[in-house]
């Protein structure tokens, strides 16, 4: 199986669990990961939560959109004020080769208020893409650095 493993972090939660899901993956097959890179983020925390509030979307580095080759695609998010952090917006926006597959979205939050409606509104882009099927999982940022509890939420799924 071939899989690839697509997120955005900012404070590097994100980016423990989307390293600990490719890891489990590389058992069963090839794993690819992509860190997305946001060109033009706000540094300041209310900036972010109204641009993630609002589902705005980012300037991103470029990076591979063609998806595929893949048999299964991971999308990771950190949630801010109830959505995706824009990089990932655009992202989903731009992917494509999605008709078919099997998807895992993962999330990282705080307080968890918004955490089912940024699933939802992901699962809701990518679905309209054509993909498949849906697994879903979420990691308090308190959990990140838990590799065990990790673990037990990935092969829940």
């Amino acid at each position: 199986m071939k899989s690839a493993v697509i997120y955005y972090s900012y404070s590097e939660n994100t980016k423990k669990v989307g390293q600990i899901l490719a890891e489990r993956l590389k058992q069963n097959g090839e794993a690819d990961i992509f860190q997305l890179e946001s060109l033009d983020e706000s540094n300041k925390f209310l900036g972010q939560c109204a641009r993630g509030f609002n589902h705005k979307r980012a300037k991103i580095k470029e990076v591979n959109f063609n998806l595929a080759g893949y048999d299964l695609v991971c999308f990771g998010s950190p949630v801010w004020a109830f959505g995706p952090a824009p990089a990932i917006n655009t992202y989903l926006d731009k992917c494509s080769g999605l008709e078919g597959k099997e998807i895992i979205l993962f999330t990282t939050f705080g307080s968890g208020a918004g955490n089912y409606r940024c699933l939802n509104y992901m699962q809701d882009i990518l679905a309209k893409k054509g993909a498949k099927s849906f697994k879903r999982f979420s990691v308090q940022q308190l959990k990140v650095e838990d590799k065990e509890f990790v673990l037990s939420e990935i092969m829940r799924l």
